[in-house]
């Protein structure tokens, strides 16, 4: 069953398992495409082999420093959407799950108006940058739909491609430094380069299954969020990862924040196991989509605006 809420050309709802606000829908419509599989008997068969290899007690080891494949959430997909807020912190009002805000921090906190955690407002008044479509960033990007996620891997780098957006990053593994953090921006190899919305990532194995990465250089406060329910994210964070492969079929994936400008003190994030799927699995396709949203409101109305078109 697909875990998303689609519409028909008619603009007919065919599924309804997208976990996110009613009231949150209305300022975001996913398009998707079908999930195809090239050939019946050999993914059949495919996926027996894997089911017998992850389901014995004495599962294959780990490859040699490759976390290839497509990933996802051991649990169910909804395990990536993370729609509380970080997946390891989510945003319920306990105090197990309280960040350590500077002042600066909570004052930044304070300005988002979010669709969803503890502090969700009515969608007339949310200033979410995701709701008109610009893009998530990084690490947001690792706390939004984090459903099947795809490695692949040469000598020199890593590409992980995320489903939601078709959007990618490279986490190069050649032993280059990490570069400099400086304001706007970073300087690596001597060169000053601009702030990006995924960063810049180094990675360095740590042995022989575990890859330690660290990310520089995203985009300022003012321009991406950390998760959907507001926390925020600056471009002088620094953060790690630790990918580290358990066997031939799991993965554990834990992210860190070190942000001092708006946090006192490093805190963990996430921390997912993933299986590996199906080689031959087709990605269905997941895009905020203007068009779409247009769409939508003129089909069905606004929520925030009171409008009911359906009524028309």
């Amino acid at each position: 069953m697909l875990e998303q809420r689609l519409l028909d050309n008619r603009g007919n709802f065919v599924a309804n398992h997208f976990l996110i606000s009613t009231t949150a829908l209305a300022v975001l419509i996913v398009t998707c495409t079908g999930l195809t599989v090239p050939s019946v008997t050999r993914a059949q068969s495919e996926q027996q082999s894997l089911a017998a290899a992850e389901n014995s007690s004495n599962p294959r080891p780990a490859p040699h420093r490759d976390l290839s494949g497509i990933w996802t959430p051991v649990g169910g997909t909804r395990i990536g959407i993370q729609a509380g807020g970080v997946q390891a912190m989510p945003n319920d009002g306990k105090q197990e799950h309280a960040l350590p805000y500077t002042p600066y921090g909570l004052e930044v906190y304070e300005s988002h108006k979010a669709l969803e955690g503890i502090d969700a407002v009515l969608p007339a008044e949310h200033n979410d940058p995701r709701n008109k479509c610009e893009p998530l960033g990084f690490p947001r990007i690792n706390h939004y739909n984090v459903r099947m996620t795809q490695v692949f891997q040469n000598p020199y780098k890593i590409a992980v491609l995320y489903q939601y957006g078709n959007r990618w990053r490279n986490i190069w593994i050649d032993g280059r430094e990490l570069p400099e953090l400086v304001d706007g921006g970073v300087i690596t190899g001597g060169t000053y380069k601009a702030s990006k919305w995924y960063g810049y990532s180094v990675g360095e194995w740590t042995d022989d299954s575990t890859l330690v990465v660290r990310t520089v250089g995203m985009m300022s406060e003012d321009r991406v969020w950390l998760d959907s329910t507001g926390r925020p994210i600056s471009d002088a964070a620094t953060i790690e990862e630790v990918f580290r492969r358990l066997d031939s079929g799991h993965m554990e994936w834990t992210e860190t924040i070190d942000d001092p400008k708006l946090y006192t003190e490093p805190w963990v994030s996430m921390r997912i196991l993933f299986e590996l799927a199906d080689p031959h699995t087709d990605i269905i396709e997941m895009y905020c989509s203007p068009v779409e949203m247009e769409y939508y409101y003129e089909s069905f109305g606004n929520a925030a605006s009171g409008v009911d078109n359906e009524s028309d």
